[in-house]
C-alpha cells in the first residue's frame, strides 16, 4: 500500500498486523460477518475444471488432442464448448502468449548444469468448465534425470500479492539478483548472476505467481472472480489445483513433491499442502517454509506475545552492531521473553516499579531511549524501532532487516513518513531484471505489466469471517497427522521484524510430537526476512534442504 509507512509510530498498533511479504504492512485481517462460504465452494470444484460440468473423466495421457497443454488451453469438452461465447472474451484480448520452452546451461563453480526452462501459464476453469485465470510458471528441470525419482519444488512467496521473483532470482533459481544492503538501490543495474546457490542440483523447480501477480492474470470478467481468488482459502485452492495440473502436464506425478513459501506463504503453504492431499490426490513430502507467518493473532491486537515475539530479534540487531551474531548470542534475550518480560508485561503499567524494572530492561536490550521505552509500557512495536534506533542520525532502518538503514525522508516529522530501505529499494531492479530474464533468456514476452508487488491484491484480499483471524497452524498439524512421512523445515532471518522467528517457535512449540522429534525443524540464520540475501545463509538453507530431501 503506498501509505503502508505513513503513520505515527505512537499510534495504537493493535489494528494492524504485520505484513506476509515483500514491502506491506498487511492491515489487520477484517472480522466480516459474512463467512467465506463463496470462496470455499467455487474453489472446491475447480479440481473438476477441466472435466466439463458433468464430471467427465480427463484426458488420458495418450489423448494428444485433448489434453491440457501447457499453455492453459481450454479442454475440448463439452461444457466448455458451451460457454465458447461468453463474456470471457474480454479477458481472451489479453490472453498470455503461448508456453516457451528453451535449452538451458548453467556454469557453475566446479560443476556444469544443462536444464530445460519453461515459461508459460495454466488456466483454471470453474466448475462449469469456464475459465477463470492464467496462472504464470516458470519452470526449471535438470536433463537427463530420471522424472520419477528426481524431486520436484513448487516455490512462491507472499504478500499477498507477490510474485514468485524473490525465491526465483534471490534464492532458488538458476540465476540470482544481487540483494545485499550495498546493492540495495533503485539505480542497481539490474542484472542476473549465476546461482552458484541454486537448488536445480538436487530437485527440479516450479516458480508460481499467485492471479494477480507477476504476469498472471484473470480471464473472466466481474469482480466474482477477484473474490474467489483473493481470499484466505480461494488462494490455497487455486495454488494447489495450478500444482496438481503442472504434475499432470508434465507427466510428473509420481515424482517426490516439496512446496516451498515465503513471509505469507506461511499462511498460503499449509493450506496447500493439505488442499494437495485431500481434493486433489497429490502427496507432499516436504513442506519448506522461509520467514513466514504461521497465526496473525500474535501480531495483533491486544496480545502482549507480539512483544515476546519480536524481542529477541531486536536485540540481536543492537547486538550486530558490536560484531557478528548468531541465534546463540541471544538466547538470554529468548529466554528474559518468554519468562520475566511476559511475566511483568501481564501485571500491567500501572504497577509503577513493575514497570520501570521491565522499561529499564527492555531499553537495556534494544538500545532505544529508556524514557521512550517506558512511554510506550516496554511495548515495542517494529515502527517505533524502526524510527528510534538511529533517529540522532536522521536514518531509519528495514523491517525485513533491521540491520540495514537509510536516510528518513522527514526526520523532523513527528510522524513516520518513510520507505522501507531495504525492500522498497529492491523494488525496481528486481522488476527490470525479471522482465528482461522472461523476454531475452526464457524467450517469453508477454503484453503488460510485470506485478512484483501489487497493491491492488492486497488491498483486495478478504480475511475470511469469524472472530479469528487466519492461521495455518491447523492444516499444518492436519497434513502431519495425515500423513507421516511428510516433513516440514521453518527458516527465519535473526533480524527479521516483520516475521520474528522467535514467534514461529512459540508456535511450532505447540505441536504434537508427531512421531520423530526431527519432522519438524527450526532454523535461524544471519540475516532479515530476505536472509538468503546473504551468501552464507543462502547456502545453509541450500544445505538444510537438499539435506531434506536426500533423506527422503
Amino acid at each position: 500500500m503506498k501509505d503502508k509507512a505513513h503513520y505515527s509510530y505512537v499510534s495504537d498498533v493493535a489494528g494492524r498486523a504485520m505484513e506476509s511479504f515483500m514491502g506491506y504492512f498487511l492491515p489487520a485481517p477484517r472480522l466480516p460477518v459474512v463467512a467465506t462460504s463463496l470462496s470455499l465452494f467455487a474453489f472446491a470444484s475447480l479440481a473438476m475444471a477441466q472435466e466439463g460440468e458433468h464430471g467427465a473423466k480427463p484426458p488420458g495421457p495418450s489423448s494428444a488432442s485433448t489434453a491440457i497443454a501447457p499453455s492453459g488451453e481450454r479442454p475440448e469438452t463439452q461444457g466448455a464448448q458451451r460457454h465458447a461465447q461468453t463474456s470471457t472474451e474480454g479477458g481472451e484480448l489479453h490472453r498470455l502468449p503461448p508456453d516457451s520452452t528453451t535449452k538451458q546451461t548453467l556454469t557453475l563453480p566446479g560443476r556444469t548444469l544443462n536444464f530445460t526452462a519453461t515459461a508459460g501459464s495454466i488456466r483454471i476453469y470453474d466448475g462449469k468448465g469456464e475459465p477463470q485465470a492464467d496462472i504464470a510458471f516458470t519452470a526449471y528441470q535438470l536433463d537427463g534425470a530420471d522424472a520419477k525419482s528426481r524431486p520436484v519444488t513448487f516455490a512462491f512467496n507472499g504478500g499477498p500479492g507477490s510474485a514468485s521473483a524473490w525465491l526465483q532470482c534471490g534464492n532458488a533459481g538458476p540465476w540470482r539478483l544481487p540483494m545485499t544492503s550495498d546493492a540495495a538501490f533503485p539505480s542497481a543495474p539490474p542484472v542476473l548472476v549465476p546461482n552458484a546457490e541454486t537448488w536445480l542440483d538436487f530437485t527440479d523447480l516450479v516458480f508460481i505467481d499467485p492471479a494477480g501477480t507477476g504476469y498472471s492474470r484473470f480471464v473472466a470478467t466481474g469482480d466474482d472472480v477477484r473474490k474467489r481468488f483473493y481470499s484466505v482459502d480461494g488462494d490455497a485452492s487455486s495454488v494447489a489445483v495450478t500444482i496438481r495440473r503442472w504434475l499432470e502436464q508434465a507427466n510428473r506425478m509420481v515424482s517426490p513433491k516439496y512446496v516451498l513459501g515465503e513471509s505469507y506463504g506461511g499462511i498460503r503453504g499449509p493450506r496447500v499442502v493439505w488442499d494437495l492431499q485431500k481434493e486433489q490426490g497429490v502427496g507432499v513430502s516436504g513442506l519448506i517454509l522461509v520467514s513466514p507467518v504461521l497465526d496473525f493473532r500474535e501480531f495483533r491486537g491486544s496480545s502482549l506475545l507480539q512483544y515476546v515475539a519480536s524481542l529477541p530479534s531486536m536485540a540481536a540487531v543492537v547486538r550486530e552492531t558490536k560484531g557478528p551474531v548468531t541465534r546463540d548470542d541471544v538466547r538470554d534475550v529468548e529466554s528474559y521473553a518468554a519468562t520475566d518480560f511476559l511475566l511483568d508485561e501481564l501485571k500491567g503499567q500501572s504497577d509503577r516499579q513493575t514497570l520501570d524494572r521491565v522499561s529499564d530492561k527492555v531499553a537495556s536490550l534494544t538500545g532505544l531511549d529508556p524514557r521512550f521505552v517506558r512511554r510506550l509500557g516496554a511495548q515495542i512495536p517494529p515502527e517505533a524501532f524502526r524510527r528510534e534506533l538511529d533517529r540522532s542520525q536522521g536514518k531509519v532502518t528495514s523491517a525485513y532487516d533491521a540491520t540495514v538503514t537509510g536516510y528518513d525522508p522527514f526526520p523532523d516529522s513527528y510522524v513516520s513518513r518513510f520507505e522501507d530501505p531495504l525492500i522498497d529499494a529492491l523494488g525496481a531492479p528486481m522488476t527490470s531484471a525479471v522482465v528482461d530474464l522472461y523476454e531475452h533468456r526464457l524467450n517469453w514476452k508477454p503484453d503488460g505489466h510485470y506485478e512484483l508487488l501489487s497493491d491492488a491484491v492486497n488491498r483486495s484480499w478478504n480475511w475470511g469471517g469469524g472472530l479469528n483471524p487466519p492461521e495455518s497452524v491447523t492444516q499444518l498439524r492436519q497434513a502431519l497427522a495425515l500423513d507421516p512421512k511428510l516433513r516440514v523445515l521453518v527458516a527465519h532471518g535473526l533480524f527479521d521484524i516483520v516475521t520474528p522467528y522467535f514467534g514461529s517457535k512459540m508456535e511450532l512449540d505447540q505441536l504434537p510430537r508427531y512421531g520423530s522429534p526431527d519432522r519438524v525443524r527450526l532454523v535461524v540464520f544471519p540475516g532479515g526476512h530476505m536472509f538468503y540475501s546473504r551468501d552464507a545463509s543462502r547456502a545453509a538453507l541450500r544445505d538444510e534442504a537438499k539435506a531434506m530431501m536426500s533423506v527422503d
